[in-house]
């Protein structure tokens, strides 16, 4: 089926994902810097523009540092014994994060500055966003944040076990948007029960443990929470 072969395509890729956050500490930085950098650029309440300038670089970096990792294993596997040039593949390769992450460095500088200067005149405020505008943020940091702690946990694909339940992450995240923006108890409850649902099917298909699935939809909902509280 086109479904079932595409959620395996997606564990492969995302699996990818992941290995590179277990195996490389500037990926980790990276994806930690992404984080702060979108939340500081809510905080600041930059304009929409600007945000997707500040959204397409950071992906950008991360790409980039996807495609070195990807580079240095397939030439470790082509030159498993010390070569010159494998040596300057991986240089080049690792030159290219460089530059990027420099580029990146100097965009959120020219982005982010103006914004940074009037709170320090001014005085820092927290900017108000749109539900819609922090479901996306929750949806992301959720997302990040879920990445990181299975690569420090090294156990289980992204799709499929692991510490903690990525399925369970966003699921409960989703229902705490469906909270806030919809007004509504019915879709709320049903929503929760939705959520639920999709977390005892982790347990019952014995892809997650209770505990595991606990985990991730608590940290959904929490960081969830946490921004709307925020930034609503």
């Amino acid at each position: 089926m086109p479904l079932k072969r595409w959620t395996k395509s997606a564990n492969f890729a995302i699996e990818g994902i992941l290995h590179g956050t277990k195996t490389q500490r500037h990926l980790r930085y990276h994806l930690y810097a992404a984080a702060f950098i979108l939340i500081l650029s809510y905080v600041l309440g930059i304009s929409r523009n600007d945000f997707l300038i500040i959204s397409l670089t950071v992906i950008v970096v991360l790409v980039t540092e996807l495609l070195n990792t990807a580079i240095e294993t397939v030439v470790d596997l082509v030159s498993p014994e010390e070569s010159l040039k494998a040596k300057i593949a991986k240089d080049v390769a690792a030159g290219a994060v460089l530059t990027t992450a420099f580029g990146a460095a100097v965009i959120g500088y020219i982005v982010l500055l103006p914004h940074i200067r009037k709170g320090l005149e001014t005085g820092f405020s927290v900017a108000r966003h749109s539900g819609e505008e922090i479901s996306v943020m929750a949806v992301v940091l959720v997302l990040i944040l879920v990445v990181i702690t299975k690569a420090y946990c090294g156990k289980g694909t992204p799709l499929r076990g692991g510490m903690p339940s990525g399925h369970s992450a966003l699921a409960f995240s989703i229902w705490v948007v469906v909270v806030f923006t919809s007004g509504s108890f019915v879709a709320s409850a049903l929503c929760f029960v939705l959520a639920a649902a999709i977390a005892a099917s982790r347990v019952t298909s014995k892809i997650h443990t209770v505990g595991e699935v606990l985990l991730g939809g608590v940290m959904g909902a929490l960081l969830t929470f946490v921004l709307f509280e925020i930034f609503l």
